[in-house]
């Protein structure tokens, strides 16, 4: 990754850290939770050889960018606003966009408010979810009832689970990135519902060894992020899913209209989170030119299977107007 360019954007009172490599149309890659640009690692340079100018950051609260104290400063509006004051900060008025995890609700939201700049999109794990007419953490509790937590419930007390991710961040960051992969065995596999009488972290598995596209270098470098910045910043946008569906009651009703593609791996635990996400993209994504499970494969998409990925992403950016 020697061609990498580290930068700083700034973005109203933001400080945004990304990595930049390649000349051509402008595809900008949003990472999810908890990771940074690295997840990127292998895009990055398949992409900016192929002809387009890529532009990973560190998103709000991650690596070398600004972590906001307040939980609000973490709402999806700002978020995505983020990733617009980017694009303007790069001199460029149009953009391809790729979300993963928590990047693709950045990805999309950021494509509904400003489709005169996102004029395509890439979701990769999670599908398209318009919003819905039922507050979110409502839903949750439905789904999880008295015996048990669905996480994104259990994230909303704050302080409860940085404690638990930081007391060792690379012991955290090994269990979390090896239980919610394809590599981990059924037995071992992250649940979105665990137990009332367990920690989140119990709800995870600690590998013997590392799955084989985790090294210990790759590690080395989420540990040392984490370290840094903590996990509170990316903790707070889970703690902002209500407030999330009060502000966007604009976007009822709205379907993605982009060129788009979606994939997954054929055992992200997302996938049986948001089964109808899933059944619904051919209306909700009317423009999708491609909806791809990759067998064998976790929630870590374009970690797990970096060939595979490029490959599909890169059919379909060549294929764009």
């Amino acid at each position: 990754m020697a061609q990498l360019q580290h930068k700083f954007a700034r973005i109203g009172t933001l400080s945004m850290h990304y990595v930049e490599e390649g000349s051509g149309p402008l595809v900008v890659m949003c990472h999810g939770w908890p990771e940074s640009w690295y997840s990127y690692r292998h895009q990055i340079p398949a992409l900016a050889a192929a002809g387009f100018r890529v532009v990973a950051p560190d998103q709000r609260g991650y690596g070398r960018t600004d972590a906001p104290e307040p939980i609000d400063a973490y709402n999806i509006l700002s978020l995505a606003s983020d990733i617009v004051g980017l694009v303007k900060t790069l001199g460029e008025s149009h953009a391809i966009i790729v979300g993963h995890d928590w990047g693709a609700p950045v990805a999309w939201h950021a494509a509904l408010l400003r489709p005169d700049i996102f004029r395509a999109i890439a979701l990769l794990s999670v599908p398209f979810m318009p919003r819905g007419a039922v507050r979110p953490t409502e839903i949750l509790k439905a789904l999880e009832g008295k015996e048990n937590w669905f996480y994104v419930n259990y994230f909303q007390e704050p302080g409860r689970v940085e404690r638990e991710l930081e007391e060792n961040p690379r012991r955290s960051l090994a269990m979390l990135l090896y239980s919610l992969s394809g590599d981990a065995p059924p037995g071992e596999r992250w649940n979105f519902l665990f137990p009332r009488s367990q920690s989140f972290l119990q709800s995870a598995t600690m590998p013997g060894r590392l799955p084989g596209w985790l090294t210990e270098e790759d590690l080395d470098f989420y540990e040392t992020q984490f370290r840094k910045s903590g996990f509170r910043g990316g903790l707070n946008w889970y703690r902002n899913v209500d407030r999330n569906w009060e502000l966007t009651g604009f976007l009822n009703g709205l379907a993605l209209t982009q060129p788009s593609v979606f994939a997954a791996g054929e055992h992200d635990a997302v996938l049986a989170m948001y089964p109808e996400a899933l059944k619904t993209i051919d209306s909700s994504m009317p423009n999708c030119r491609g909806k791809f499970i990759i067998p064998g494969t976790g929630h870590w998409i374009q970690q797990e299977r970096p060939s595979e990925t490029n490959a599909l992403l890169l059919n379909f950016l060549k294929r764009l107007p």
